[in-house]
């Protein structure tokens, strides 16, 4: 009961901090800015690039069902914002527009171009866009919240430093591993050919459940707070996956078929 007595006065004292700009608690590990080919406050884990391989999109395969439990369960923007950021700060891609809803906006100045209103010398007609060398596909293969081993070893804590067992219980509900594993896949669009593929992941112990606790005592809630971990862990993954993707094409060698690319290969079929 001390240990949740100290830990509920710690939150109190937190929530009557003043707004903090820049908080380090509210990040992921996609940190910083990105303008051009500089990066400001950029994770120092993150890969940078000398020079970029090229002109990248972005591809969200929204009908996934990954995609759905990101955006809709766990409330969180699509990732590829996350990975549009990555990829500026590391030098190694420029990010292209191809975006729905940016495409839309795009379009809607070729519009207002053509409609007249616009002023001289706004230059929006055709041969302005630049093509994309590749895109990048993001998908989450697995993501989880686990409380087996570590609800265990602070229940075994809280008998140990004298808790109730209904504290060390609850306590071992709310601590969770949260993991996830996320893929990406980069293909160069003028050939279709696969350039590279790179799997990611990332854990973290979290104590979402605590709100039970503090409600249960006349505190206040923290439920709502379990789903921000997730997000974290997701971001770290994919991170995991770009990093790995970068160092494999900072050492890339083409893949060479006898005969050439798509001319019947050498694994050759019986009469």
């Amino acid at each position: 009961m001390r240990i949740a007595l100290l830990i509920f006065m710690s939150l109190i004292l937190a929530s009557c901090a003043p707004v903090q700009m820049g908080s380090s608690g509210s990040k992921t590990v996609a940190t910083g800015a990105a303008g051009g080919s500089t990066a400001q406050n950029a994770n120092a884990a993150l890969e940078r690039c000398s020079e970029s391989f090229g002109t990248l999109a972005l591809l969200e395969e929204q009908e996934e069902d990954w995609y759905y439990i990101v955006v809709n369960e766990y409330k969180l923007p699509p990732v590829t914002k996350l990975l549009r950021l990555m990829a500026q700060q590391s030098n190694c891609f420029v990010v292209v527009e191809r975006d729905r809803k940016g495409m839309k906006a795009m379009e809607k100045e070729r519009e207002l171009q053509a409609s007249g209103e616009m002023r001289q010398g706004s230059n929006f007609g055709k041969g302005q866009m630049v093509a994309a060398d590749y895109t990048l596909t993001p998908s989450i293969t697995f993501s989880s919240s686990d409380s087996g081993g570590a609800g265990a070893a602070v229940g075994t804590l809280m008998s140990v430093f004298g808790g109730s067992a209904g504290t060390a219980l609850g306590l071992a509900g709310g601590v969770q591993k949260r993991e996830a594993s996320t893929m990406l896949t980069l293909v160069e669009n003028r050939s279709g050919v696969q350039i590279a593929a790179a799997e990611g992941s990332a854990s973290k112990f979290d104590m979402g459940g605590l709100g039970s606790i503090f409600s249960s005592s006349g505190g206040v809630g923290l439920g709502g707070y379990e789903k921000t971990p997730q997000g974290k862990v997701l971001a770290a993954a994919f991170a995991d996956s770009f990093n790995q993707m970068v160092q494999a094409l900072k050492n890339y060698r083409a893949q060479e078929v006898k005969g050439g690319l798509g001319k019947g290969g050498t694994l050759k079929i019986g009469n």
